[in-house]
């Protein structure tokens, strides 16, 4: 692992990381905060998956959110949203696939397979890897995202149900597969068989999830989804609320007046999110 960069923030400190990916099979990048309850002790860890076209630093600089992850004791960690040094032929021909489009998914098609293994690297590798090197507590570990990150949130956790205890998402593409961004990133990743896709859809996990966890053990969700956002016809909120309610799911969706797609909107209710967060956590063993 090497270290890029380092900055004290609110007690804490801000890294920038990057290490060889088994998983990816290349080298990929991540940034941590580590509150100042870290100097002495092990601490709860809240992943953040980025939206489309950013990097492990959007979040970090934009968000606000390290102030309160001071107060509250949480470390953040944030990985890039695609591989950058394999590249792959026609990687960068379009923003909303490739570079920086993962969407977290697992690839198994051709030239993606190789390296776009950003499912399992979200999922497990980066959790072990994150668990092994800082001091933080693997037992209490939480995830949240935004847009194509806020769609791998809501999957990853459901995924991995013994590794992340909280989640929560903003304005997360809700149903991958029944919208244009989903389907093309689904169709290049995955392949043309359908069925290979409902492993890695927010509504379609909900269903299949609520058949195997008891009504104690389902992660309660919490969803902010700005009213004036103008990819509401990509997210679909709707079809996640009514898949949660068919699912008996326990998903709080909050539309949020007047907000957009941005950061802005992150940065207005993160510190929310993080108590969501630290509660969920707080008395998991």
């Amino acid at each position: 692992m090497k270290k890029l960069s380092s900055s004290k923030c609110f007690g804490g400190v801000v890294e920038f990381h990057q290490f060889a990916s088994a998983t990816c099979a290349t080298t990929m990048r991540f940034s941590i905060y580590l509150p100042p309850q870290a100097e002495t002790q092990n601490v709860p860890a809240v992943f953040f998956l980025s939206g489309l076209t950013c990097t492990e630093e959007n979040f970090m600089v934009k968000s606000g959110a390290q102030r309160a992850a001071a107060n509250l004791g949480l470390a953040l960690v944030v990985p890039d949203t695609s591989p950058r040094e394999a590249r792959v032929p026609g990687d960068d021909s379009s923003w909303d696939l490739g570079l920086g489009a993962g969407f977290y998914v697992d690839a198994t098609e051709a030239p993606w397979a190789q390296n776009y293994q950003m499912g399992s690297f979200v999922g497990r590798e980066l959790p072990e890897w994150i668990a092994t090197n800082f001091p933080v507590d693997s037992s209490r570990f939480g995830i949240l995202g935004h847009s194509m990150g806020g769609h791998g949130a809501i999957v990853t956790a459901l995924r991995n149900p013994t590794r992340f205890k909280s989640c929560s998402a903003f304005a997360p593409i809700s149903a991958p597969m029944q919208c244009p961004w989903g389907q093309k990133a689904f169709g290049a990743y995955l392949g043309g068989d359908v069925k290979s896709w409902r492993g890695w859809d927010s509504c379609e996990l909900l269903q299949s999830q609520a058949q195997v966890t008891e009504e104690s053990k389902k992660i309660a969700i919490l969803v902010d989804q700005g009213d004036l956002d103008p990819w509401l016809d990509q997210l679909r909120p709707d079809l996640l609320t009514k898949a949660a309610a068919r699912a008996n799911w326990p998903i709080t969706l909050r539309m949020q007046s007047g907000y957009d797609h941005s950061y802005y909107f992150i940065a207005s209710f993160i510190e929310d999110h993080l108590h969501h967060h630290a509660r969920h956590l707080a008395n998991t063993p």
